[in-house]
């Protein structure tokens, strides 16, 4: 019997399926574990907390207010324990007028480290802001009994004393607050604000002006640069600050409020209509800002205008732009006699004299030891019985801190 001849191996097959098998392996081993999974989106890099806040701090140095707060805010969400980033967000929400949500952020410091310094001191700082003095007094007093060397504890200490009335203790705490860091922006500013209240205007003006050379981009150095320069009759320049502080917060009405008070003040009443116009569009619900509208219409010698704006303010309603307007009651503060006044009067020169005679009444009886009330009141029940009268109107009355 023939055996069969056995085939002789290929070579080359064996050599091609050990390539195969070697490149098999490699893949198993190497390729398929550094390849990402199909279908799955690529990690992104993530951002550091630091970098958040690095980027918020270059944003607030060129004054770009909002955008920093955007970004501090992204710190918190990367590293929400951290309290210092609650702090710094609280300051520039304070310089931007934001006090509410500066006053919540200083207090969220405290909750993760209720021993920080300058978190009292920016809760202080927004305390005073809101009307608070005497809370803010306590919540500064803490801060400077953690750190006795706070140069911006110091510089809040000297704008609540100022608030509080008590201008000797201020002119040493904002003494210090410079002593501690001439460079500190809020140091000088609280220089100037203690310089103001005590009607050294000349070197208020100087400490604002070294503020902002700080920083030129914070709309409260404009403004109160505005009051100064207003106080040494330079209305001029005090527009201008007004508008500069205007342009850097566009939303805010004070600057227009204001800028419209100075032309007032120096007879210019169509550009004073102007600028309470544009207060009033950016807060219609504003019973001031609708009163002031009124006012400057009545001066301007629009009667029909200025009276919708008036009874607003007085009555409350609802502005055209669908803002409820809440009516001001009748006070001895100053805008408050001035608007009753000018209402009262404005009614009269329109023979609405039913509806003028019951607010000479009122103001009679409610705010009889102020002169300024009792001529108005009393020279517009002349209107309506004899003839005409003009109204006087009120002085100017001080800042907000």
């Amino acid at each position: 019997m023939r055996r069969k001849r056995r085939k002789r191996a290929n070579p080359w097959r064996v050599i091609m399926l050990l390539l195969l098998i070697t490149a098999v392996l490699y893949v198993n081993k190497i390729v398929v574990p550094t390849t990402p999974p199909l279908f799955i989106s690529t990690p992104t890099a993530t951002i550091s907390p630091e970098s958040f806040a690095n980027q918020a701090e270059s944003l607030y140095t060129e004054g770009k207010l909002s955008q920093s707060i955007d970004a501090y805010e992204k710190a918190i969400l990367s590293d929400p324990e951290n309290s210092s980033y609650y702090v710094a967000l609280a300051r520039v929400q304070i310089l931007a007028g934001r006090y509410d949500e500066g006053l919540e952020n200083a207090e969220l410091a405290l909750l993760r480290n209720s021993d920080n310094p300058v978190a009292h001191a920016m809760r202080a700082w927004a305390m005073d802001f809101k009307g608070n003095v005497l809370e803010a007094e306590a919540a500064v007093k803490r801060a400077i009994e953690l750190d006795a060397n706070s140069a911006i504890a110091h510089a809040v200490y000297a704008e609540i004393l100022v608030d509080k009335g008590d201008f000797d203790g201020a002119a040493e705490e904002s003494r210090l607050a410079l002593d501690l860091n001439p460079n500190l922006m809020e140091a000088r500013r609280a220089r100037g604000y203690v310089l103001y209240w005590t009607s050294n205007y000349d070197l208020a003006i100087e400490e604002y002006q070294a503020a902002l050379a700080i920083n030129n981009r914070i709309p409260n150095l404009h403004m109160m640069l505005g009051y100064t320069y207003a106080a040494i009759g330079e209305y001029d320049r005090s527009v201008e600050s007004f508008n500069q502080a205007n342009a850097l917060n566009p939303d805010d009405p004070a600057p227009d409020y204001e800028a419209s008070r100075v032309y007032f003040t120096i007879g210019e009443f169509a550009q004073a209509v102007q600028y309470a116009e544009q207060a009033v569009v950016d807060d219609p619900g504003n019973a001031s800002l609708q009163g002031n509208l009124g006012i400057m219409y009545a001066k301007n010698n629009e009667l029909n205008r200025a009276i919708t704006h008036l009874t607003l303010a007085v009555q409350g309603g609802v502005a055209e732009e669908g803002a409820v307007v809440e009516g001001i009651p009748i006070s001895y503060k100053l805008r408050a006699i001035e608007l009753y006044s000018i209402y009262g009067l404005t009614l009269a020169r329109l023979n609405r004299c039913g509806e003028a005679i019951p607010i000479f009444q009122t103001m009679l009886a409610t705010v009889a030891d102020n002169d300024i009330a009792v001529f108005n009141a009393e020279a517009g029940l002349e209107i309506c019985q004899v003839g005409t009268a003009e109204p006087t109107p009120t002085l100017e009355g001080p800042p907000d801190s």
